[in-house]
């Protein structure tokens, strides 16, 4: 008996996890992007599989997630760090946060309080002037996203069968079968559109019903650290404490909030906290922003860059600064809080999109689910 078929549109992450899903299932899957590689929000991010940012059963969706990229790793096909993460505090209130969270993670996951020292031993980048301490989390994996999110179409062709069919845009779907141009049409059993950004070629009348915007980030990438120098752990400053949903169960989480209103505005009002990654040729990545709407301009604003390697500088120093790359990425956000969008425009053809900037760190563990009732 023949497999039965199924088409993914969209070869991002949230694509590539569905075709492995997919033919995890017994389907024969074809995958279609527009572009002849991945070029948008899935290369361009820090490469951080990020389980202490997600509640509940987004948590068990993200270790999830973490498990299948470290058996691709294992299996050779792009390089990974199980490095963990290490927010750090200056502040009175940011240390009551982390010290919050500390005693509400920790029967749950692998959450160790630092002091100052401990900090320093752990990682050499943390600037120690007013350091108080740190909360470490063991769960949180990087990889390099070009190079990662590079390699998966060729693993999952080797592994799985599954066939890529790059720079073809896919215009229609009827009917199960989906058109590229006038020349050319595919069937699917089952029909998957992952198509991140793009809510206007497929179904837009669909798209409209649900509360998407888009997001726009700033990020930059620092040169390869000497001698092969690392800094441990990916770093975050106490910004990013209120950017996560998980960090909520910080009683004091709301009372920082409002102090940085009323001393950083200016940061908040472009959505900027800062974090920063090695990858494995030594290099950081570090951001980042968040403007909204619907539709971007493409030009990045300096001002945004020079706040973020400011606050950078007081967490973070290293044995090389230059800056060698900068870039911007745009990614699909859900407005009332949801963590994914999941709806089907016609019978056998279903949308998977909207991970509002967690593509990395969820869409393993989505994909699954998504498809389970195949």
């Amino acid at each position: 008996m023949s497999k039965p078929s199924a088409v993914v549109i969209g070869a991002g992450i949230v694509g590539l996890a569905t075709a492995r899903a997919l033919a995890l299932k017994g389907y024969a899957v074809k995958v279609f992007d527009r572009t002849h590689k991945a070029v948008g929000a899935s290369i361009r991010n820090f490469g951080m599989v990020w389980p202490i940012g997600q509640p509940g059963k987004l948590y068990d969706r993200a270790m999830r997630s973490r498990e299948i990229w470290k058996e691709i790793g294992d299996d050779g096909a792009f390089w990974y760090d199980p490095v963990g993460s290490l927010h750090v505090a200056y502040h009175p209130d940011e240390w009551d946060v982390l010290q919050e969270l500390h005693a509400a993670f920790s029967d749950e996951r692998p959450v160790e309080l630092l002091s100052a020292q401990d900090v320093a031993d752990r990682s050499g980048a943390v600037v120690q002037q007013g350091l108080l301490g740190g909360l470490y989390s063991a769960n949180e994996l990087i990889v390099d996203p070009r190079e990662a999110i590079g390699a998966l179409p060729g693993y999952l062709q080797e592994k799985y069968g599954v066939e890529f069919f790059w720079g073809r845009c896919v215009s229609y779907i009827s009917e199960n079968t989906v058109y590229v141009g006038n020349d050319e049409a595919y069937d699917g059993d089952v029909i998957f559109i992952c198509s991140g950004a793009d809510f206007e070629t497929l179904y837009p009348e669909a798209y409209a019903a649900y509360p998407l915007t888009k997001c726009k980030l700033q990020m930059m990438r620092i040169a390869a650290q000497p001698d092969g120098w690392r800094i441990g752990p990916a770093l975050c400053g106490g910004l990013s404490l209120i950017h996560y949903k998980s960090f909520s169960a910080s009683a004091s989480l709301q009372q920082l909030k409002k102090r940085y209103e009323a001393e950083m505005s200016e940061y908040l009002d472009w959505g900027i906290h800062v974090m920063v990654s090695q990858n494995g040729r030594g290099e950081l990545t570090i951001g980042d922003s968040h403007e909204y709407g619907l539709t971007h301009d493409p030009f990045d604003k300096d001002f945004i860059n020079t706040m973020i390697l400011q606050y950078l500088r007081s967490f973070a120093q290293f044995k090389d600064s230059r800056i060698i790359e900068s870039w911007n990425g745009i990614y699909p956000k859900l407005t009332n809080g949801d963590s994914d969008l999941f709806f089907s425009p016609e019978p056998a053809v279903y949308v998977l999109n909207g991970l509002s900037g967690a593509g990395m760190t969820l869409s393993f563990g989505l994909a699954e689910e998504a498809t389970s009732f195949l």
